[in-house]
């Protein structure tokens, strides 16, 4: 869709599951089945969206999926279904991997930093943007590179030491603007240095979630992840982002939304927060 004078497109690198209730921490199985149904091995079905953005005279890619390093026993411990897959979903816009300028990743998880990365054609791994310039907050980047028990299991250094070792990461430390339009903004909680990505343009403003906000079912504040590092300051900065997002009109971008990947945040005459899905 036409944002002011930038593009922006949510691409695809297909589908995944987790469980339910770690997408859903203290939230019961019995409130968030209804909305999420979970297969019977207790996982939801997410999407992985990454969102392609040109802006000026560049084609910015926020985040990366999944990619296809990994083995059959990952692919079946989560259901991967990678139709279409990212290079697919690109090619429709008639763009290849060395038309990438700028990759911003949203944080090093597997699902958003997999792509980041391929096989090379020799051997050994690869940078999957070899013309990118790839940002990510230095602190993350720490985090990643020094993963604990705890965070291992989501932190794959096949995903991101390689584009180190090809001198492609610009690291960066808090907000920053990349190119007038185009920032990031440090979104706390789900990791210590998680980023979620502010277009502007004409007036308009757009806002990638990464995993502040997964899906429109974790619009309610108290709906927050498991997974995340740090639950009361999400929910700090969650109450921060929607009361911004309602007062400014952002177009909310849900990255793992298996339905919709964009829309407003709206109010009742109650107060209580809803979703309304973007038709332009």
């Amino acid at each position: 869709m036409r944002l002011g004078a930038f593009d922006i497109h949510p691409v695809t690198d297909g589908r995944f599951r987790l469980d339910g209730g770690a997408m859903f921490g203290t939230v019961p199985r019995v409130l968030w089945e209804q909305f999420c149904p979970a297969d019977d091995r207790h996982r939801i079905q997410l999407s992985v969206t990454p969102l392609l953005i040109k802006a000026n005279g560049k084609n910015i890619l926020v985040d990366t999926g999944l990619g296809d390093k990994d083995d059959a026993k990952f692919q079946e411990m989560f259901a991967v279904d990678r139709v279409p897959p990212l290079y697919e979903s690109l090619s429709r816009l008639d763009l290849t991997p060395e038309d990438i300028d700028i990759v911003i990743n949203t944080h090093l998880h597997f699902d958003h930093a997999g792509g980041n990365t391929v096989e090379g054609q020799n051997s050994g791994i690869v940078s999957a943007f070899p013309k990118a310039t790839y940002c990510v907050q230095r602190g993350e980047y720490d985090d990643a590179i020094q993963a604990n028990e705890r965070t291992r299991a989501s932190y794959r250094q096949q995903n991101f030491v390689p584009v180190t070792q090809m001198n492609q990461w610009a690291l960066l430390d808090g907000n920053t603007e990349l190119l007038p339009g185009i920032s990031v903004v440090v979104t706390q909680g789900h990791t210590t240095h998680h980023q979620s990505v502010k277009i502007e343009s004409e007036g308009r403003i757009a806002f990638y979630l990464g995993d502040l906000i997964p899906t429109v079912s974790h619009l309610p504040l108290s709906h927050i992840m498991g997974y995340d590092l740090f639950p009361l300051q999400t929910l700090e900065t969650k109450r921060w982002v929607l009361d911004r997002a309602f007062e400014e009109t952002w177009l909310m971008v849900f990255d793992h939304d298996p339905h919709v990947q964009i829309g407003y945040v709206r109010k009742d005459g109650d107060g209580k927060l809803r979703f309304e899905e973007a038709k332009e």
